[in-house]
């Protein structure tokens, strides 16, 4: 049951933390998970991905090679972090800050930054958003599962405004 997903993004946008609450939320299940990350010296900003690998089995190899799913958050990340994407698998982007779609065939576009402006009241909330797009999309996870483990990652005074961002994300995917 191995799955690979890639996100991606710039500096800032949150795609780190969003992978590491994915991995937490697939561990408290009872799966295996890895997660990496690498961006560039700018931090914010700068070119950021970050990788989950999921498996009912161990883990050896705890890099991507080819994903199954690629969230692009940038124009930048859907050209630079696609190019190995398992031709079966989906390319999830951001609809307004990735005008032109890389050359794929499996994309789904969801509007994710603007979606946490207008709904919950900041940009800040985007991975949030990504997050719940992604549990819908790939159900590596339950929904109840990767609620518990946004609400323990985020800031308390937070959990409200995630939980809203995380089931904004997963409604959005039809």
């Amino acid at each position: 049951m191995r799955k690979q997903l890639r996100l991606s993004g710039s500096g800032g946008q949150g795609v780190i933390t969003a992978a590491i609450i994915l991995a937490e939320a697939a561990v408290s299940e009872g799966k295996n998970a890895v997660q990496s990350q690498s961006y560039g010296p700018e931090a914010r900003g700068g070119a950021s991905k970050s990788e989950v690998i999921i498996d009912d089995e161990k883990i050896f190899h705890p890099h991507v090679k080819n994903p199954d799913f690629v969230l692009a958050m940038t124009q930048k990340a859907a050209d630079k972090y696609f190019n190995d994407l398992n031709p079966e698998g989906v390319l999830i982007l951001d609809d307004d800050l990735v005008p032109t779609s890389p050359d794929f065939k499996n994309i789904i576009r969801v509007p994710i930054t603007k979606l946490a402006v207008e709904k919950v009241g900041k940009s800040l909330f985007a991975n949030i958003v990504a997050l719940g797009v992604i549990v819908k999309i790939t159900k590596f996870v339950d929904f109840e599962t990767i609620k518990k483990a946004v609400a323990n990652r985020v800031p308390p005074h937070t959990v409200e405004q995630n939980m809203q961002a995380l089931q904004i994300g997963f409604d959005a995917v039809k």
